[in-house]
């Protein structure tokens, strides 16, 4: 159905059962092609082998506003190159790009100077903005996104990250100040019976500090805060302030550490990110709100009945063929088409499309079909699915149009299939032309 794909290990499959099925017995036939469930296939790397590390989005759970990485002033390499895109990366936001952090495998590096970059007011400007925002800065190595240990609490034995690194802070000075060294920590596996090894963490430290050189060079730049013996420590220089015309100097240290994690639990660490933290509260607070809502309904509902039931039996003695009122009232309604019976049927239609999409969607994650390392998977799934369970839709809604009597069941159909998506579609693109704008 989909093929989502990329370069290095950023590869999977999204099948439907039939075409699951036919590839199971393709490979039970064929013992020389083996068959792996979708996801990623892991990556062996050898001392000294390339590491490239990639940009993605600036993100922020402030304004939810994705940005991309060269909005800001940093550090370009010579040509900027698109990694290929899935849909679910697009709708994503995701802008996934090459950068100027090469490593080597296994090859440690201290104090490695990128670039240095003149401040214009407006990058000074655009710096300011996205600080006082929280934007955050992503990066991707080996299909691992980049994270930052934070402090556990004292007697706590679990390590918890968060996604991406701050682009600075701002102090009680009102001065802002950049991140613009980055100390890098790559953990890897060692095979025990090859020279290979497998990366399975991407962790940085960021830290700001306002290097000293005497004369610059561009081919060949050094500075006199750092050298190759000296790492830098956070808080332990001058930070570099974020000011109109200034220059600020890029760099960053690496460093690759051997590590017991395994590559198919490498991603575990990710559950422990403070992103998932904010989700559990997000649901549990919408559910709560919503048993609230439920339990006010009720209680004045089961009032109104009340109430009816206790007039009702003070009538019994009384006239019976006195006039119906109240909930009685609805049994002549029950079989009676309702006034807008198109519009109930495009409701009933698009919920069930709703219901199947879900329905699938969660079947195929727990067949471990939509990896999270496939970036972008789950929304290309759902996508997908939304638009084949529009059959489905369809027929229910012109169904249940047919069953009232209907005769315009083509009309309904299209208005199935065109609502919703249109009035989405609709707001979206208002909402990008004035956000672009």
């Amino acid at each position: 159905m989909a093929i989502a794909g990329g370069t290095g290990c950023r590869r999977g499959l999204l099948l439907p059962p039939l075409l699951f099925a036919a590839a199971l017995l393709l490979s039970a036939a064929s013992p020389a092609r083996a068959f792996y469930l979708p996801g990623v296939a892991p990556r062996d790397f050898q001392k000294d082998d390339e590491l490239q590390v990639k940009v993605n989005k600036l993100s922020s759970t402030k304004t939810q506003l994705p940005y991309d990485y060269y909005f800001l002033d940093y550090c370009k390499p010579e040509a900027i190159k698109n990694s290929a895109e899935n849909l679910g990366e697009v709708l994503r936001g995701d802008r996934i790009e090459n950068s100027v952090y090469n490593f080597k495998m296994r090859r440690d590096e201290t104090c490695k100077v990128v670039c240095r970059s003149k401040l214009s007011p407006e990058a000074a400007k655009n710096f300011k903005e996205k600080i006082d925002d929280e934007y955050r800065v992503n990066m991707i190595l080996d299909n691992l996104p980049v994270v930052v240990p934070r402090q556990t609490r004292e007697g706590s034995q679990t390590p918890s990250f968060e996604h991406g690194y701050r682009v600075g802070y701002k102090l009680k000075d009102d001065k802002y100040y950049i991140n613009n060294h980055l100390s890098f920590k790559v953990l890897y596996h060692e095979d025990p019976n090859s020279p290979d090894a497998r990366i399975v963490g991407f962790h940085v430290i960021p830290s700001s500090i306002k290097h000293e050189y005497s004369a610059w060079d561009d081919k060949n730049p050094t500075v006199q805060t750092c050298n190759a013996n000296n790492k830098i420590t956070p808080g332990s220089h001058t930070p570099q302030d974020v000011v109109p015309e200034a220059y600020v100097v890029f760099s960053y240290d690496v460093t690759f550490e051997a590590s017991e994690i395994i590559w198919a639990s490498r991603w575990d660490v990710y559950l422990l990110s403070s992103d998932s933290q904010i989700h559990w509260f997000s649901i549990i607070n919408s559910l709560m709100i919503v048993l609230f809502l439920s339990g006010m309904v009720a209680m004045i509902m089961m009032r109104t009945l009340y109430k009816d039931i206790a007039n009702y039996n003070q009538l019994d003695n009384q006239d019976e063929a006195q006039e119906e009122t109240g909930w009685k009232l609805v049994h002549g309604d029950v079989f009676r088409p309702p006034v807008h019976s198109g519009l109930l049927c495009v409701y009933v239609g698009t919920g069930v499309q709703f219901f199947g999409m879900t329905l699938v969607t969660m079947m195929f994650a727990l067949l471990g079909f939509l990896s999270p390392a496939n970036r972008g998977g789950l929304m290309t799934a759902m996508v997908l699915l939304w638009v084949f369970m529009g059959v489905l839709a369809g027929y229910t809604s012109s169904r249940l149009y047919k069953m009232f009597k209907g005769t315009e069941w083509k009309k309904i159909t299209l208005q199935t299939a065109f609502m919703f998506p249109g009035i989405i579609f609709a707001l979206f693109f208002f909402l990008n032309a004035l956000i672009s704008g």
